[in-house]
């Protein structure tokens, strides 16, 4: 059996759709803190077929809005079609098989991870195709990876290195461990005070000039992550992203003719930030295989995200939908503008912002007053300035920034059919595995 790369177009849906099937059989119990008491001891598959709605479950409590899931999938996946690039998402940012199985379903080519445990979550599930945006050096999860790769023909794993030294640890490791396989690699380029990556294009060709010599290893492209680089849509910040993308352009074409035969080489970068110019300055690169890591999208958000999506940026385009939403309880109302949630740090996330009042259930519209959530202790947000709109016991929808620091806080998020509608349906449970 001919033994796939991560470039190839590989076979089967690139998950173990049975796997993911098999999650809707897991019973529910206390340990799922989004799951009601009557749904304790039924399957996920029985309680669901039960008719949940929004107002059977507790709070605090995230969930996901079906309609909006559909929506982001949908169109990252027609605009990567249009744009002529390959898109592998970033999973670490729901850790969801049955999410990533959605966006494999669209046309995805695989799925990016950040670290090993993450890959094997994905191999549990049998995804075909993975990226790993890092540098592998850890000996016994080499081994590992030589195993894998050994048993699985249809297994295809790329990964990164940034420096000759970590190219040395990672084939010293391989050799150790009897790799029968090349492992796929990416030579990293980076930027002045980003992360990781080498530094300069210079460095990065003796780089790939040290894979060439081990092995172990099989060079297979480029790569970076120009979000490290750029944390807003200023002029300035794009100008630097753009450069950025031009220097991993350059180093694409000082490889050129260095790849074992029949390698088409990769040239991976892009968060949710900036697609639209990875796509821009890298996809009509000769030869090249340009592949997205977008991973933010799938779920968008009311913050962070909202503000910067290159799709939100170019008013002619259609925009992705906030899927996550925040409920929680007005608990306490100690002072007449002050009023406190249930709903804390445990619960929310709140590094790229804080979440935003949106609506009181069968009450008043929040959006556009004064209401705002100034604090988050690990149990508790500060309300603000809601007044009477937010009597003790009013349950609030609130809108949250950063999806990546979400979804880690739930083992099992509802997901609802629309999360507008006056008594949303409860039509699934994503299962996350951090």
């Amino acid at each position: 059996m001919v033994e796939q790369t991560f470039a190839s177009s590989g076979t089967g849906p690139g998950i173990a759709r049975g796997a993911v099937a098999a999650l809707a059989d897991e019973p529910l119990d206390w340990r799922f803190k989004a799951a009601p008491p009557q749904s304790w001891g039924r399957s996920t598959r029985e309680w669901l077929a039960t008719g949940p709605t929004l107002s059977s479950l507790g709070t605090p409590l995230l969930t996901l809005d079906g309609a909006a899931l559909e929506h982001n999938v949908r169109t990252m996946a027609d605009w990567c079609a249009k744009a002529g690039v390959a898109l592998a998402p970033h999973g670490k940012t729901t850790m969801a098989p049955a999410l990533w199985q959605a966006q494999l379903d669209a046309g995805s080519h695989g799925i990016t991870l950040a670290n090993l445990p993450q890959v094997r979550v994905a191999r549990a599930f049998g995804v075909q195709r993975i990226l790993l945006a890092n540098t592998l050096l850890d000996p016994a999860g080499l081994a590992w990876l030589a195993d894998e790769l050994a048993a699985d023909p249809d297994f295809a794993f790329l990964s990164w290195v940034d420096s000759t030294e970590s190219v040395r640890l990672m084939d010293e490791a391989l050799r150790a461990a009897g790799a029968e396989r090349p492992v796929e690699v990416l030579v990293e380029l980076g930027g002045p005070g980003g992360r990781t990556g080498a530094r300069g294009v210079d460095a990065a060709v003796e780089v790939a000039a040290a894979v060439l010599r081990a092995p172990t290893l099989r060079l297979a492209g480029v790569g970076g992550y120009e979000g490290a680089l750029a944390h807003d849509a200023s002029a300035e910040a794009l100008a630097s992203v753009r450069g950025y993308l031009r220097a991993l352009g350059d180093l694409h074409g000082r490889l050129a003719g260095a790849y074992p035969d029949g390698t088409r080489p990769v040239v991976s970068a892009g968060g949710s930030a900036y697609f639209d110019l990875v796509a821009e300055e890298l996809a009509n690169l000769p030869e090249a295989f340009v592949v997205l890591r977008s991973g933010a999208y799938i779920a968008h958000d009311d913050g962070f995200y909202r503000g910067i999506s290159p799709l939100a940026r170019d008013g002619g385009q259609t925009p992705f939908r906030g899927a996550l939403h925040g409920w929680a309880r007005v608990v306490s109302r100690p002072e007449p503008q002050l009023a406190l949630l249930d709903a804390g740090k445990r619960d929310l996330p709140f590094d790229e912002g804080l979440p935003e009042p949106q609506q009181v259930r069968g009450g008043a519209e929040l959006t556009g007053t004064a209401a705002r959530i100034t604090a988050l202790n690990d149990q508790h947000a500060f309300l603000r300035d809601a007044g009477d709109l937010a009597p003790i016991g009013a349950v609030l929808r609130l809108g949250v920034s950063h999806p990546c620091t979400a979804f880690d806080k739930w083992t099992a998020i509802p997901v609802l059919d629309c999360a507008d509608a006056a008594e949303p349906k409860v039509t699934g449970l994503v299962r996350t595995f951090f």
